[in-house]
């Protein structure tokens, strides 16, 4: 991000990085096996998980889920502040944001790209978005550039003149970025994804902003990196969270 105090900068990109992990299939297998063989599931620990994709999959299958919860991963998210809170409606993560009382936050805005679609038809629940036209795109820069630059000057000027960056940010817009850790494990992640994504092998399809699917696809993509066996199970199964 930038420093503040630099110049005004629009993205419409996401940012997300695997910070660290303690997560494997064979956390799945080893979890699983202990209801069954008590201490000797031990043993199951250093085992090669390919050997027990059946029982992954059976797992997902039959949702029984608190195997996939013996993982952990933690991710350093970059988004705007909007993707954030729709984020934490999701309470099985643990979140630290950056906090602006304690920091003066950088001039960082989103910025709707050419890609992004505008326009919304139909009811809540059953609608679509469509690409919008060019007059609405050009609309949708102008504006946004500039309220973003009046946003920001007021800030910068409560701030010069001293008031406490806590009420200093009152006038800035949900549009800024801003910057997370988020801590999960599979099964959490799972329910996450599934409704945060939108995918044609989903029993339950779902209808996500389009900016937090942008976030929930990073995720997914070293999620799946990191348990294979897993995240192949989760779309053989309509993509469920078990």
């Amino acid at each position: 991000m930038a420093e503040p105090g630099t110049e005004i900068t629009f993205r419409s990109d996401m940012t997300v990085d695997l910070i660290k992990h303690s997560a494997s299939d064979a956390d799945v297998i080893w979890a699983a096996r202990v209801s069954t063989r008590g201490e000797q599931s031990l043993a199951e620990i250093s085992a090669e998980p390919e050997r027990s994709a059946g029982l992954i999959n059976f797992l997902m299958r039959d949702r029984h889920g608190t195997p996939f919860e013996h993982s952990t991963m933690t991710f350093y998210v970059q988004a705007p502040i909007f993707v954030f809170r729709e984020f934490m409606r999701h309470r099985t993560f643990s979140y630290n944001e950056e906090s602006g009382r304690y920091r003066t936050l950088a001039p960082v805005f989103y910025l709707p790209g050419p890609d992004r679609p505008l326009v919304q038809t139909g009811k809540p629940g059953a609608y679509e978005f469509t690409a919008g036209t060019a007059e609405q795109h050009a609309l949708v820069t102008e504006a946004t550039r500039a309220a973003c630059r009046q946003a920001y000057a007021a800030y910068q000027r409560m701030l010069a003149a001293g008031v406490a960056r806590e009420v200093a940010r009152t006038v800035l817009p949900v549009g800024l970025y801003s910057s997370m850790y988020a801590t999960c494990n599979a099964r959490a992640l799972m329910n996450f994804l599934a409704l945060r994504t939108r995918h044609p092998d989903a029993a339950f399809p779902s209808s996500p902003q389009r900016e937090i699917e942008l976030v929930a696809g990073q995720m997914e993509t070293a999620w799946a990196r990191l348990m294979p066996l897993t995240h192949a199970a989760f779309g053989r199964n309509g993509r469920v969270c078990p």
